[in-house]
């Protein structure tokens, strides 16, 4: 009896310990990616980022029309996504009919199916100026957005379920890079029941934060972490990576490295900015293309910002090369325009670049930059204010960062030292500084923009009177009616040289922001950690990570 006894107890002792090995096992095969590319997101709803951090998590939180898939070399290409194909139709007046046919696997985190119907209200809600959405203005090539902004109902935008897994949009012309807006954040389906039960909460709450991408929301701490896990309902869940990202929401380039240093971190970008030439050295950074512009801004509505010469003066003041060979130094190059290099002009491939095409509106060389202050300074004695006398003191604005700072500071030594003029510096968190600078209640601001698509009217559809990401507050009716035409050209030829005539506006005659270099990027990463890609808009995919 004592013997038998015995035995059980033994027995249920090995079960015991079989299951907490099981356990062990399994939490040791756990792959959980812990990554720090930005702070606090100002929103996780796709309609209303307007930010590169929040559109690379709603990358991996939602799924477009189409979507990023690696393309080698850590490169990505447009694929199918929701959608399996899709076709393309001319019609008499000049427009294009869009009709994409969707997956009929694609579920909602909820286990619901994802129907046309979701892209419908997702995209009159963007297009409804109620939203307030910034990039609503990424659906101007779709039939009856602009009759919505003058008041039209959102039901009469050009986009309808022909059945729940047929969508079909209506464009008025030719859209050269309409897959990209396909495939665009503020574009990803919505689920009309889940905002409407959770308001202007509904990201906050996993459970009406319904999503229908690779990952869904499991957690977010604010200010410290969003914790994506893998959609069980993705039609794709067996091939996924990590079975968790972390987005770990750091602003403190130093506290960044820090954690990766100790092993906390996977994956970051930024890093304090004295240590780039060292990391560089010792490979430990990967540098790759970015098409952006990173600039100031003048608020072009706020004396004494409002006169094209002071803005223009101020332009001519900075040392372009200093700032890319002295602080950022990462292979950006001087910015000669607004538009950057990487952006194809009318023919298109690499050969037909718009920067090129399009040439320099102000020398950036290191001999021209003393030429380039007399000329700054001749303009802001014809603006009154001769040698600095009599400028008010201004403040320039920029988000919490030792690398903006550092740039500020600079910025700051050559207005004093070239225009006599004193400028101050206030930073702030990235939300409050992406509000205070979309107000408007700033005199010069950072300012940074990254290609959304590759063509020019990325980079100057923004400015029109009203837009959403116009912070320079610049109001322009010939600029308005100029980007209207580009908007509804077939023309490529004529599409074109419309488009360079828009930048002579906003750069060469009224000088609403002062480019100062063209963005590349860099992260670092842990060498055992592989399927990480990426496009040249910013946006990095961490879906199919591995060790």
């Amino acid at each position: 009896m004592k013997n038998r006894k015995f035995i059980a107890v033994f027995a249920v002792l090995a079960m015991l310990f079989a299951y907490a090995s099981a356990g062990a096992a399994e939490e040791a095969a756990a792959f959980n990616l812990n990554v720090s590319i930005a702070s606090e997101p100002a929103t996780i709803d796709p309609a209303l980022n307007s930010a590169v951090d929040g559109a690379v998590m709603l990358s991996h939180l939602f799924e477009g029309l189409v979507k990023l898939v690696e393309a080698g070399d850590g490169g990505s290409a447009w694929a199918p996504g929701a959608a399996e194909s899709w076709d393309v139709t001319d019609v008499e007046d000049g427009g294009t009919v869009w009709t994409f046919h969707l997956r009929k696997d694609v579920l909602w985190s909820d286990g619901k199916p994802l129907t046309a119907h979701d892209f419908v209200y997702a995209w009159q809600r963007l297009a409804n100026p109620e939203t307030t959405a910034d990039y609503s203005y990424m659906l101007d090539t779709v039939k009856g957005w602009y009759d919505i902004q003058d008041g039209a109902d959102p039901s009469t935008l050009g986009v309808k379920a022909v059945d729940d897994y047929t969508f079909e949009v209506s464009l008025i012309t030719s859209v050269p890079y309409f897959l990209d807006v396909a495939g665009f954040p503020s574009c990803f389906p919505v689920r009309q029941d889940a905002i409407e039960a959770g308001g202007d909460q509904w990201t906050f709450d996993p459970a009406t934060y319904l999503t229908n991408g690779p990952y869904k929301l499991a957690e977010w701490v604010h200010s410290e972490k969003i914790i994506l896990a893998k959609n069980e309902n993705h039609y794709d869940y067996a091939n996924l990576g990590p079975d968790t990202i972390t987005f770990t929401l750091m602003d403190d380039n130093n506290a960044r490295l820090n954690a990766y240093d100790s092993g906390e971190l996977d994956y970051i970008e930024d890093v304090p900015v004295d240590l780039i030439p060292t990391f560089i050295a010792e490979g430990k950074i990967t540098i790759v293309p970015y098409i952006g512009t990173y600039y100031v801004e003048f608020q072009t509505q706020l004396e004494p910002f409002t006169d094209p010469n002071v803005r223009k003066a101020f332009n001519l003041a900075i040392d372009r090369n200093y700032i890319v060979e002295n602080i950022t130094r990462t292979g950006q190059v001087p910015a000669t325009g607004f538009v950057p290099s990487g952006i194809y002009d009318v023919e298109g491939g690499a050969g037909a670049d718009f920067r090129t095409v399009g040439g320099e509106y102000y020398s950036v060389t290191d001999e021209s930059y003393e030429s380039n202050c007399e000329e700054a300074r001749a303009l802001l004695a014809e603006a009154g204010y001769p040698g600095g006398e009599g400028f008010p003191t201004v403040v320039y604005l920029y988000n919490t960062s030792d690398a903006h700072k550092s740039i500020g500071e600079a910025l700051q030594y050559m207005w004093q030292e070239e225009l006599g003029v004193n400028v101050q510096l206030q930073n702030e968190e990235w939300n409050t500084f992406l509000e205070t600078r979309k107000q408007g209640n700033y005199s010069i601001a950072r300012g940074g923009w990254i290609a959304d698509y590759n063509d020019p009217a990325t980079f100057l559809d923004m400015f029109v009177t009203g837009g959403g990401n116009n912070d320079p507050q610049y109001s322009n009716p010939d600029y308005d009616a100029l980007i209207v035409e580009i908007k509804s050209e077939s023309d490529l030829a004529v599409r074109f040289e419309k488009l360079h005539q828009a930048e002579d506006i906003i750069i060469k005659d009224d000088m609403i922001v002062g480019p100062i270099y063209f963005y590349t990027n860099y992260y670092m990463q842990r060498e055992d950690l592989g399927g990480i890609y990426r496009n040249t808009m910013g946006i990095t995919i961490f879906s199919y990570a591995h060790k």
